[in-house]
């Protein structure tokens, strides 16, 4: 008698991130189901997804979408999620509605049926500002001073001396310090989903993604990543704009390096003492915003990136991942060099504009 290969439920499944892991899961031979709202400030149209995967459209708030989704599911991996810092503390209800009610109603329905293994979607915006070392040691510095931005000042300084500051890469005890609406809500789910495992005896990884880039990114919303919104100006003929100096250190990771991180979670098996993890997701090589920019033009023979010195408040200066623990604990490595996934970025196609 044959035995049939795990049914995994992809929760945003027909997004940037989740539409790469279910490509990877039907690879690795899984069978998938997608739950998927469709939201129109999400999905510019129609998804194009795998004959092979069972698309069900709903909403995770929704409790009777997410039992319907769950029936005869082995696995989860939820990806479904507003993201971005928001325009304006006026976006705060629906980040809240969407993230952790609907991660919330999730885990219910869930628990309800006895599914126990869950990989989340978080993200690195749960840290607030990156690490650093200064003359007292580490350190993890206030939010930077609007007085301090509008001098071109970028760089926060020590909060006891003033001096300096080196950044480090942000491990995952570092403490957490989310600075915005949607840093509250990634930070929500992960505390919703330990509460979850402690009370079911369930499984959660928790997978901080640091910021994903590649073929498939959104284009023209405003909840975009910067790689994204450097693409699009590409493509209209236009000169990035870099905030800032351009000297923000980042870590972009290839969004299929990032499948190929869920699917490793997928396959974890978690110690004995814990039934809650959570696991940076990088490339481990730290780049600048300014770098990435320029990356991206060259590849698309495009202008030079304009370094404007603008700034949006509720950004970080710098944040950079050690993914050590993935390495150590699953195995993982990321495979798509800076470069080469520039190389393919700049000319990849993006999601169709949100009407």
């Amino acid at each position: 008698m044959s035995v049939l290969p795990p049914h995994l439920l992809v929760t945003g499944g027909a997004g940037f991130i989740g539409g790469a892991i279910v490509a990877a899961a039907l690879d690795r031979g899984y069978r998938v189901r997608v739950l998927d709202s469709l939201r129109a400030d999400v999905h510019g149209g129609p998804p194009t997804l795998d004959p092979r995967v069972e698309l069900r459209v709903g909403d995770v708030t929704d409790p009777a979408a997410c039992a319907a989704a769950l029936e005869g599911i082995d696995v989860v991996c939820h990806q479904a999620a507003k993201v971005g810092l928001g325009v304006d503390f006026a976006d705060a209800p629906d980040y809240v509605h969407s993230n952790e009610v609907g991660t919330a109603v999730l885990l219910a329905e869930m628990a309800t049926r006895g599914i126990r293994r869950l990989v989340l979607a978080s993200s690195m915006v749960v840290y607030g500002e990156g690490s650093y070392h200064g003359p007292t040691g580490f350190t993890r510095p206030a939010p930077r001073r609007v007085a301090d931005l509008d001098a071109g000042r970028f760089d926060p300084l020590d909060p006891a001396t003033g001096a300096s500051l080196t950044p480090v890469l942000v491990s995952e005890s570092d403490p957490v310090d989310p600075r915005n609406v949607y840093a509250s809500s990634k930070l929500g789910q992960e505390y919703l989903a330990t509460a979850w495992a402690r009370s079911t005896g369930g499984r959660v990884a928790a997978l901080r993604y640091h910021n994903v880039y590649g073929p498939g990114m959104p284009q023209n919303t405003p909840y975009a990543g910067v790689a994204s919104l450097f693409r699009s100006a590409l493509e209209r003929g236009e000169t990035p704009r870099v905030f800032e100096d351009g000297a923000q250190r980042r870590d972009f990771v290839h969004v299929r390096d990032v499948a190929s991180a869920n699917l490793a979670a997928l396959d974890w098996t978690a110690p004995d003492a814990s039934e809650f993890r959570a696991f940076n997701v990088g490339s481990g090589v730290v780049h600048t915003i300014g770098e990435m920019a320029a990356e991206l033009s060259r590849a698309a023979g495009g202008p030079t990136p304009i370094v404007t010195g603008e700034y949006r408040l509720g950004d970080v200066r710098h944040i950079t991942a050690s993914s050590e623990r993935l390495r150590t604990e699953m195995g993982w490595t990321a495979t798509v060099s800076f470069e080469e996934g520039m190389r393919e970025f700049a000319t990849a196609p993006l999601r169709a504009p949100v009407q």
